[in-house]
């Protein structure tokens, strides 16, 4: 089949003009060995890592589609796990910038992400309303718990105890028993959803962040889960951290309604409450990595920093306060008042200092620094990160701003672009700024101050711009300077469109005023200088009904046509300035339009989600476009082209065919409302703004692009949409209770389910060939040559067991679980055949057992059922008991090696080995203390 037209490929080259994302938090890395100088960000698919202190980006952890929507550096500083909007999970490598890892189990966005304290297991929670526990080293799920009715927003693990705390938009925060997978306790003293929380004073004290200006602090004690029976219950309460706590108040009592007495793992009373300075809700609740401090923020730009008093502090306080009140009570002859000293709550949790940041706080992120300095990062709602420092040797503590990257983007959307006509500069324009871009380097090389910016063009020969605004005037800035050279009021109000005379000498704008207005450029005599500048001068005017929305010149400058408010466009003749034609037809307003090279087209994209493709001869509509699924913002020609572009309030960006009146092809990238695009003169490139703060370059590529392709791959991608979103198999035998299989039913999955079914398919085939050739070997006495397998031959000529084996091990052991899931029974007796032979084998024995344990899970009832699996399972039975018992021997007797080893070296180089120097340090520290309140109460 030939070609009939042959378009070309556009694909994304860059993103650019975006500092950082404000849809997820912002965390402090470890880079290059350094703690507290690098900051990673989201950036809409992408993470940015920033130096803060050269304000350059040094590294991109490149996503796929889908949006950022949460991060979390691991406790090595090695990696840092990325939540996105899909809720999939990738763990990416910092050294090298790879994504190692992916985890599929949420149905929506993942919202919390945490890692234990060793890093080898990960817990996420996401919109759907649930949580499940990752394994980070074997790179599975391990459970998924239920609960929770609504969105969770925050999961943090307890370093001592096996224990997860939870909480949710459904106003429970719940604690989770990990050894046995239920949640044994669930908090309700909340009257409004819980939006953050932090486990302070080495996990004594949990502080929850809800709608209201309290931060409530709850005493945590943890109870031995061996009691002796006969001990009475009064004593078996006390040993609270509290004073208070031993008291059991009509609150606690309605927090443990839901436990038994014996099965009591923790007990939690309230404390009291922490007011904040802010009286709307908490947005985020975060403490640095050793819990000594603690911060907040609500929905504005204040940060609120308090202090948490470790044990040493609370008793020098308490002895000071004792001495006052001794003294206290021998001047007025008391007795000594022992018992009634005691420190408040608001004593042990000091507010320390607020931070005024430059606009609105979308999250924040702490590090104890060496030094002693507590550095903060600020992510801005405005495309900004503020980096913050705390002196706290100092007698008032005051946050210093210690740097702001700022430059990369504007801080509010881009609401007009521009390509010089050389297609090296890119212009975009804001409400505060307008920047001047390299599209190479895609480097910001002019910002200059501006009002609200609407339309905008580069003066033939692109040493100046021209800027309409929403207040109607126009600004003309020269571009080598970077200064304004000249502000005209234009219109009475906003100037919503401009457009470029094909013959270069002049421009027309078009304002809410319902004036369409005509200039030419002129060179006047500076007041300042000798040499002439340009100017521009008001020749004519065009007087309408309605408020002008668009204007554009037709290529011979013959014909004007202006869009109204009246959901019309209007066609004049630019000499006489009669009236020539209206093309009407929309239902709302037209937003956009572009007349084609040769003036025998003209497109209209209209609030109406149309498209209108009209012939400018008679005004006849030659076709009507369903474009997108919102607004159609923006629409423009390619040069020498009957092709178009159109962006949409949809998030895409589609190019379309004005002759044939086909899509060819759609640019998906951006997350939120697409504002404008501009296409290079050569049409090689196309860039676009969005509401999601950035700007994206398309390349056109040398690749021809077939229609029947793409509407082909466009079906597969739905097809791969539609299987997410089907229902997930059911375990039989399992009941949909609080805890579940970790992962989810993907494309992925099916094919891995499908790769091991060819290869038992073909083991089957061999097998059968085999016993087939034997057979005819043996009747003609003589060896016959056995053809081998082409897919064999390709692994190196291996058996078809082993080729089993091979596509066996490729699962990613992540999806593991799920593609044997979706396995018919059917395989499943050949697989543990060959189960059997390989565990014989000695080969790959925890991968084995791991698949076919979760098998006789699964198959549990048609396996024992099934008289010929019986000899197969007891022979499973023995190999796997004796194979399991040699690795374990083998794993004690490495363990044991390495302890020798590193006692040995210790001994010999008198250093600790893998023990963290800051813990050693804080305990000699202690140890000196007391050592010194010693001698002082001797003395």
């Amino acid at each position: 089949m030939g070609l009939t037209r042959q378009y070309l490929r556009y694909e994304p080259a860059a993103l650019f003009g975006l500092v950082a994302s404000a849809r997820a938090g912002v965390a402090f890395v470890a880079l290059r060995g350094e703690r507290g100088r690098y900051v990673a960000v989201p950036a809409c698919e992408h993470v940015f890592v920033w130096d803060t202190r050269k304000g350059e980006k040094v590294l991109i952890l490149k996503g796929l589609k889908q949006q950022v929507s949460c991060l979390c550096p691991s406790p090595d500083g090695l990696h840092l796990a990325v939540g996105y909007e899909d809720g999939a999970i990738r763990v990416f490598n910092l050294l090298s910038g790879e994504s190692a890892i992916t985890f599929n189990g949420h149905r929506a966005a993942v919202t919390a992400l945490q890692y234990d304290h060793l890093g080898g297991r990960l817990v996420s929670g996401s919109k759907d309303t649930e949580v499940i526990v990752w394994d980070v080293i074997n790179e599975s799920g391990l459970y998924r718990l239920r609960g929770h009715k609504d969105v969770i927003t925050q999961v943090l693990f307890l370093k001592e105890k096996n224990l997860l705390v939870t909480c949710a938009k459904d106003t429970l925060v719940k604690w989770w028993d990990l050894d046995t997978q239920h949640c044994f306790k669930t908090l309700v003293g909340h009257r409004a959803e819980v939006w953050g929380m932090a486990l302070l004073s080495q996990e004594k004290r949990l502080i929850t962040g809800s709608a209201d200006s309290e931060l409530r602090v709850w005493d945590l004690t943890y109870i031995q889960e061996v009691k002796d029976p006969d001990e009475p219950e009064s004593k078996k309460s006390k040993g609270s951290s509290s004073p208070g706590a031993e008291e059991k108040t009509e609150e606690d009592e309605t927090l443990e309604l839901d436990e038994h007495p014996e099965e009591r793992i923790v007990k939690c009373s309230k404390a009291g409450s922490i007011m904040r300075e802010g009286r709307d809700r908490v947005v985020t609740l975060g403490t640095e990595r050793m819990g000594k401090f603690l911060a907040c923020h609500g929905a504005d730009a204040v940060l609120e920093v308090f202090s948490v008093l470790s044990e040493e502090e609370i008793q020098k306080k308490l002895e000071k306060k004792m001495k006052k009140a001794r003294k206290k009570a021998k001047q007025s002859s008391e007795e000594e008042p022992e018992r009634s000293v005691e420190l408040s709550l608001q004593e042990e949790i000091q507010r320390v200092t607020t931070v005024k940041a430059s606009s609105k706080i979308k999250s924040f992120d702490l590090i104890l620094s060496p030094k002693g300095e507590l550095k903060m990062v600020l992510l801005l709602q405005n495309n900004v990160i503020e980096l913050y420092n705390l002196d706290l040797s100092a007698q008032v503590a005051q946050a210093v701003r210690v740097s702001r990257i700022t430059i990369g983007g504007h801080r509010s959307d881009v609401r007009t672009l521009a390509f010089s006509s050389d297609n090296i500069a890119i212009l975009s324009a804001a409400a505060e700024s307008v920047k001047i871009w390299n599209r190479s380097t895609l480097q910001c090389i002019r910002t200059m101050e501006c009002e609200y910016a609407l339309c905008s063009l580069f003066v033939p020969g692109d040493r100046q711009v021209i800027l309409g605004t929403k207040t109607g005037k126009l600004q003309l800035y020269d571009l080598a300077s970077g200064s304004l050279i000249e502000t005209l009021d234009a219109h009475d109000g906003a100037v919503w469109s401009i457009a470029l005379s094909p013959d270069q000498h002049g421009f027309v704008t078009g304002g809410a005023d319902k004036c369409v207005k005509f200039w030419e450029f002129e060179l006047v005599k500076d007041e300042s200088s000798v040499q002439k500048r340009l100017s521009m001068k008001h020749v004519r005017v065009l007087q309408l009904d309605e408020d002008v929305l668009c204007v554009r010149y037709s290529p011979n400058q013959k014909l004007l046509a202006v869009s109204l408010l009246d959901c019309t466009v209007k066609v004049f003749y630019v000499d006489t300035l009669k009236f020539f034609l209206s093309l009407y037809g929309h239902k709302l307003p037209v937003l956009c339009m572009d007349i084609c090279y040769d003036g025998t087209l003209i497109a209209t994209g209209s609030a109406d989600r149309n498209v209108k493709i009209w012939g400018l001869d008679f005004g006849d509509c030659h076709r009507s476009l369903f474009a997108h699924d919102d607004s159609v913002m923006y629409l423009q020609f390619v040069p020498k082209s009957h092709l178009f572009f159109t962006a949409g309030k949809d998030n895409k960006i589609k190019q379309w065919d004005a002759d044939k009146f086909e899509h060819i092809q759609t640019l998906e990238g951006h997350h939120q409302e697409v504002w404008c695009l501009a296409l290079s003169p050569n049409g090689d490139y196309v860039v676009s703004a969005s509401h999601d703060k950035s700007l994206r370059l398309w390349e056109r590529t040398r690749e021809p692009l077939i229609l029947e392709e793409e509407r082909e791959m466009q079906r597969e991608a739905e097809y791969e949409e539609s299987v997410a979103k089907e229902e997930q198999p059911v375990v039989a035998g399992e009941r949909q209770g609080e805890t579940g299989l970790a992962g989810k039913k993907t494309i992925e999955t099916i094919k891995a389910a499908e790769r091991i079914m060819e290869a038992i398919e073909l083991y089957r085939e061999e097998t059968a060939k085999l016993k087939e050739h034997n057979a005819i070997c043996k009747a003609a006495g003589k060896e016959v040559p056995f053809p081998v397998n082409p897919i064999l031959r390709a692994y190196g000529n291996i058996t078809p067991s082993a080729y089993v084996l091979e596509v066996f091990k490729k699962v990613k052991s992540s999806e593991l679980e799920e593609s044997l899931l979706v396995l018919p029974f059917s395989y499943v007796p050949d697989l543990l055949r060959l189960f059997n032979e390989y565990i014989q084998q000695g080969s790959d024995v925890e991968l084995l057992c791991r698949a076919l344990l979760f098998l006789l899970k699964i198959h549990f009832g048609q396996i024992t059922s099934n008289q010929m699996l019986v000899t197969v399972i007891e022979n499973l039975k023995k190999t796997t008991i004796s194979r399991v018992s040699e690795a374990r021997d083998v794993l004690g007797f490495n363990m044991a090696g390495l302890q020798f080893l590193k006692r040995e070296i210790e001994a010999k180089e008198e250093v600790t080995f893998f023990a963290d120097a800051t813990e050693r340090f804080e305990e000699k520290k202690r140890k000196r203390k007391k050592k010194e309140k010693m001698v002082l109460a001797v003395l």
